[in-house]
């Protein structure tokens, strides 16, 4: 199995993820959010008024983290990235993210996707992924770099 089918099995299996945004006066800030994914695009809600949506109106890199339970180390497998993130605003592809995010989320069924004035669909496009898979051994990890090379930061007002 490639590193990206890893990385996408990995995520498939998933439901929360850490996300790591950049506040504005440069410090990381990390969090716990509901994700679904389609292969590496992945789809995840916050509320506008968030310290996260903040961040990432302000620097749209995040970082993210998934790993699998493993009982043993050496089943161990986990999935970080560096992404872009931006939102969904067309309606129909954010009906489609609340039927992802529901479908991976029991606990939001019967619940109507929330006001778009309120909470905003947010998709990641994953641009530097490492995979660590301790099942090929203890310490293995695959780098995937996707969209050419690394982007400079935004410039500081």
């Amino acid at each position: 199995m490639s590193a990206e089918e890893t990385a996408v099995e990995i995520l498939d299996e998933g439901a929360v993820m850490a996300i790591s945004t950049v506040r504005p006066d440069g410090w990381p800030q990390t969090t716990l959010v509901g994700y679904a994914n389609d292969g590496l695009e992945i789809i995840f809600m916050i509320y506008r008024d968030s310290q996260k949506f903040a961040n990432i109106a302000h620097d749209d890199r995040i970082s993210i983290a998934v790993s699998n339970h493993a009982s043993d180390i050496r089943e161990a497998k986990a999935v970080f990235a560096g992404c872009r993130a931006s939102e969904v605003t067309d309606p129909f592809e954010r009906e489609g993210a609340w039927r992802m995010l529901g479908q991976r989320h029991p606990n939001l069924a019967g619940a109507g996707p929330p006001d778009s004035t309120a909470a905003a669909m947010m998709r990641a496009k994953c641009e530097h992924l490492s995979v660590l898979d301790y099942t090929l051994g203890i310490g293995h990890t695959d780098a995937l770099h996707f969209e050419g090379e690394p982007t400079a930061p935004p410039e500081r007002k």
